[in-house]
């Protein structure tokens, strides 16, 4: 093992005698130390070997951690018992940085390249006065090279590199020599992997042009939207990094193709509108087109839905338009409505800020209980903004959301009077500690016109439930029409909830509520509701289970959601 010589062996321990700063890395690496007992030559040549080849490992091992010229014996204390002292010495600093570069960053004279070649060196991972380190030492180069290979210099690579030991092994002077290469713009896509979608809609999703100089982020941000589209079930963006080709280097996209069709079903109960079961289809290449139809039907004990949308490739400026219908019945608090509607709309998301506009033709019957029926078709238009500035859009725990609404309806186009409706909504979320979270909201709308007749439910206000003032039934804040509630033209509410997780998937909410939805500002007042809940991240999404007292009401109630789709 240790040697082939045929001399009796005796079987030993080796202890080791070391500081702690490298006795921990002493016994995961040097092989003499990682089992307790070891096979060790006699006195002779076998055992002359092993003690070099033991002290030539501890060098090589503690070089790599800045100590270059420590004191390593290997000595037989008694009978078996062997001992390995290391006195590893005074660890390196690095002493002296020189960051050079060839190629076009180093020849070009204009502001921006200067301005690089100082933000590199100022940005060195391993300055002056640092302890040196193999690792830390190998981190900064890629880093280095990262930084300037990940903008306009696509070819760049290492010229050179070099750390130099002083005699005495306690001082490093560090040189590093970078090659930019040439500045790579980019050409036309080379799109591979198409078969069924149309050939032009990985153009439809690009972000970058001929002629753009490089950038890997860029690249990136491509990738990203075309991974996000539901017509590919994976997505490749990359150059080749050959000069030859930096005048115009092709954008390779290389893309697999998804499943177009796909038919699911789904089941789920929530204390606002009872249990439900849904069915859903989905085509992503209609009439071979990459045209993306979303359509499905959810059958609720309180409200049932069916609904087509039909959305288009986005177009070069980044909008996506798309049409739709919409057939929605519902009976909520006494208010019995019916609602169809058909519409267009367009979308734009630029980073975390999505802005729609839409237009909508709709017809709503409403039928309170004690009071006349009515009916009623509008057009309106409806202008939405949202930035979501999260940690994470599924399970945010960190930022913020800001949704802002501008919409209305004319006489001189189908509506029984003008209107117009505001609406804001304002939610922040606030770490505490390792795990813990606060969160904040408010929502604020009011739809300005002289009366609420002929306004359609849409563009008016109720409040209450499990996502607005807990305590109370859904849509239950409101205004009184013979037995029914029906919307109004203001609303309010405040929320504030502490959640608690004592483990990953398990937590305690603790929050207060309070809003209202009235008709006039003087009959608007809040209605308080407080409690506490429990909350699971379960495998078919968050669940949340609260129990809510109403102030006003008096009354205990349970809210909760939950949704499985199979």
């Amino acid at each position: 093992m240790w040697g082939n010589s045929a001399r009796a062996q005796d079987r030993v321990s080796v202890a080791l005698e070391a500081p702690e700063t490298v006795s921990v890395l002493l016994r995961q690496h040097v092989r003499l130390l990682k089992s307790a007992e070891l096979t060790v030559p006699e006195v002779g040549p076998d055992q002359t070997a092993l003690v070099r080849r033991t002290r030539r490992e501890v060098v090589d091992l503690l070089s790599t951690e800045g100590y270059f010229n420590p004191e390593v014996r290997l000595d037989r204390r008694s009978g078996d018992k062997w001992t390995l002292t290391v006195e590893p010495g005074v660890r390196a600093a690095i002493t002296a940085v020189d960051i050079g570069f060839e190629g076009e960053l180093a020849s070009a004279s204009e502001a921006e390249a200067a301005a690089l070649r100082d933000s590199l060196r100022e940005n060195w991972a391993l300055s002056v006065g640092k302890p040196f380190r193999q690792s830390e030492w190998d981190s900064a180069k890629q880093q280095l090279l990262d930084a300037v290979s990940r903008r306009r210099y696509a070819a760049a690579r290492t010229l050179s590199t070099r750390a130099e030991v002083n005699e005495a092994g306690t001082e490093v002077a560090l040189s590093v020599v970078i090659d930019s290469g040439p500045t790579f713009r980019l050409g036309e896509l080379a799109v591979s992997g198409l078969s069924r979608l149309p050939a032009d809609l990985v153009t439809r999703y690009s972000t970058v042009e001929a002629g753009d100089i490089y950038d890997q982020d860029a690249l990136l941000a491509l990738q990203e939207a075309l991974q996000g589209a539901p017509q590919f079930a994976s997505v490749v963006v990359d150059i080749e990094r050959d000069p030859a080709l930096a005048a115009a280097v092709p954008v390779r996209v290389q893309v697999a193709e998804a499943q177009s069709r796909r038919l699911s079903f789904g089941a789920g109960v929530s204390s606002n509108t009872g249990y439900r079961v849904e069915a859903a289809y989905r085509d992503v290449n209609i009439l071979s087109r990459g045209w993306e139809l979303s359509s499905g039907i959810r059958l609720e004990q309180l409200r049932q839905s069916l609904f087509a949308d039909l959305f288009f490739p986005p177009a070069p400026d980044g909008h996506r338009d798309s049409i739709g219908a919409l057939i929605d019945n519902s009976d909520l608090e006494g208010l019995k409505t019916e609602s169809q509607a058909i519409g267009i709309g367009r979308t734009t998301i630029r980073g975390d800020i999505e802005t729609q506009i839409a237009l909508r033709l709709q017809h709503e019957s409403l039928h309170p209980d004690g009071a006349d029926p009515s009916s009623l078709t509008t057009l309106t238009a409806n202008w939405t903004w949202v930035q979501r500035a999260v940690d994470n859009v599924l399970d945010p725990r960190r930022g913020h959301v800001l949704e802002v609404q501008i919409g209305g309806g004319s006489s001189i186009a189908l509506a029984e009077q003008d209107f117009v409706r505001l609406y804001g909504r304002y939610q922040h979320y606030f770490p505490i500690g390792e795990a813990d979270m606060l969160t904040l909201r408010g929502e604020l709308g009011a739809t300005l016109a002289p009366s609420r007749d002929g306004i359609p439910q849409d563009f008016l206000f109720r409040a209450g439930g499990s996502q607005s003032v807990r305590g109370y039934a859904y849509q239950s804040l409101g205004v009184t029409e013979g037995d029914a509630t029906v919307g109004g033209r203001y609303l309010g509410t405040l929320s504030g909830e502490y959640v608690h997780w004592f483990r990953r998937d398990w937590g305690v909410a603790a929050f207060v509520d309070a809003g209202d939805a009235a008709d006039s500002r003087s009959e608007f007042r809040l209605r308080t509701g407080y409690g506490l809940g429990a909350r699971w991240r379960s495998p078919a999404g968050p669940l949340a289970i609260d129990l809510a007292w109403g102030h006003d009401d008096a009354r205990l109630r349970l809210h909760f959601g939950v949704a499985v789709a199979f």
